[in-house]
């Protein structure tokens, strides 16, 4: 599917399974494209995209050692203890020192869990399309996402659990607060009925399945890279691999 217009697109890659789900928005945040498939269907719909900017989570390449060199933890703040913190990126010990859930990245490719060598891959052919870490020029560019810290942000608290029924129309929610133009999963509590109750009939029209959620996650944060750019923070060394998150919560 070729999209003429700049495309934003969300791709999350799920902890277990071999399904990719990916999400696409319009500059007004409006869906235009949202599915499942396997590696080689997210890279040929990338790949016909004249301008995107994708949002990946996980990492696009091992940790560069830079948490195992003394010196360089010493500019950090905090700076690890010794022996500590050693054999992961900057940007998630960065964030696990602020309570944040994180994943860690190895310097060797054939220690990474599943999923993040399934992102190195993305990452490596995307990179053979045109794709391009963001703070290149060019029609066809990259960020990294971690949906889950990005809704703990947006929350300002710790979400409700992500598999749960509540949990999913909680970060629905968050999303439609934010301007995405998707149905509102607060419709779901006008169809439940007694009935539906018993029956065990509960009502999911409107309702996004998680990856689906994940996914749209990520495209918004592809959207505010490019376009609401105050909104975005970015964590971590550069040269490792940056992860961008919101730079504020909902709360008022």
């Amino acid at each position: 599917m070729l999209f003429t217009r700049s495309t934003y697109i969300g791709v999350y890659i799920p902890p277990a399974g071999k399904q990719l789900f990916y999400a696409a928005v319009d500059g007004k945040l409006k869906p235009m494209a949202l599915g499942v498939g396997a590696l080689n269907d997210i890279l040929a719909f990338l790949g016909g995209q004249q301008q995107a900017l994708a949002a990946i989570n996980g990492p696009w390449q091992p940790n560069q050692s830079f948490m195992a060199d003394e010196a360089y933890r010493q500019k950090l703040d905090p700076a690890p203890k010794p022996g500590r913190w050693e054999d992961l990126r900057v940007g998630e010990y960065l964030l696990g020192q602020r309570g944040y859930p994180v994943y860690q990245t190895p310097a060797l490719q054939n220690k990474a869990k599943a999923w993040m060598r399934t992102g190195f891959k993305l990452h490596q052919r995307l990179e053979a399309l045109g794709y391009r870490q963001f703070s290149s020029r060019g029609d066809h560019a990259l960020v990294e996402a971690a949906p889950e810290i990005s809704f703990y942000k947006w929350l300002g608290k710790i979400p409700l659990l992500a598999t749960s029924l509540e949990g999913r129309i909680q970060r629905q929610l968050v999303l439609y607060d934010l301007g995405m133009d998707i149905p509102d999963p607060m419709r779901f509590f006008e169809e439940v009925t007694r009935y539906r109750i018993l029956q065990g009939e509960l009502p999911q029209e409107g309702l996004y399945p998680l990856g689906e959620i994940q996914a749209l996650a990520n495209a918004y944060m592809a959207w505010a890279a490019s376009r609401s750019p105050e909104e975005i923070s970015l964590v971590g060394d550069e040269q490792e691999g940056q992860i961008t998150l919101p730079s504020k919560s909902l709360k008022k």
